[in-house]
């Protein structure tokens, strides 16, 4: 009995999670923009549209960035661990590369921004009296 329980819990598991994944592939919106942060300061914005290799540097090191099918990657690295160059390239609003050694990062952005807050779509909030 105990096991029988065991393999339903398990099931349940698996098809919530297979539900959770099935939900944000089909939600997920395609990026417009790459931008690209050194140190937490922006230095670039492309488009994904159009292709591109630029070469990135900064104090730590030079990186290379491949615009192309409408996927951002970094190409090459003259960082140690180039852990940058071996993950896959991006091109999902949110997805990220990160290249540690150059404190650099490839995020995707969206291009549609509507530029409500979400707070006006709730209505005005009175100010709290507690911080």
């Amino acid at each position: 009995m105990k096991r029988r329980l065991d393999i339903w819990l398990i099931a349940g598991v698996l098809i919530l999670a297979l539900g959770v994944w099935g939900f944000l592939r089909l939600t997920r919106a395609e990026g417009a923009f790459v931008v690209v942060e050194i140190d937490g300061n922006e230095v670039a914005k492309y488009s994904l549209e159009k292709p591109l290799t630029e070469k990135i540097s900064s104090p730590w090191g030079t990186n290379l960035l491949v615009i192309e099918n409408g996927t951002a990657r970094i190409a090459e690295a003259d960082c140690p661990d180039k852990l940058c160059v071996n993950q896959r390239a991006v091109q999902y609003q949110g997805e990220s590369i990160i290249c540690l050694p150059h404190k650099m990062t490839v995020r995707i952005e969206g291009g549609m921004e509507s530029g409500i807050d979400a707070l006006a779509l709730l209505g005005r909030i009175p100010p709290s009296d507690k911080v």
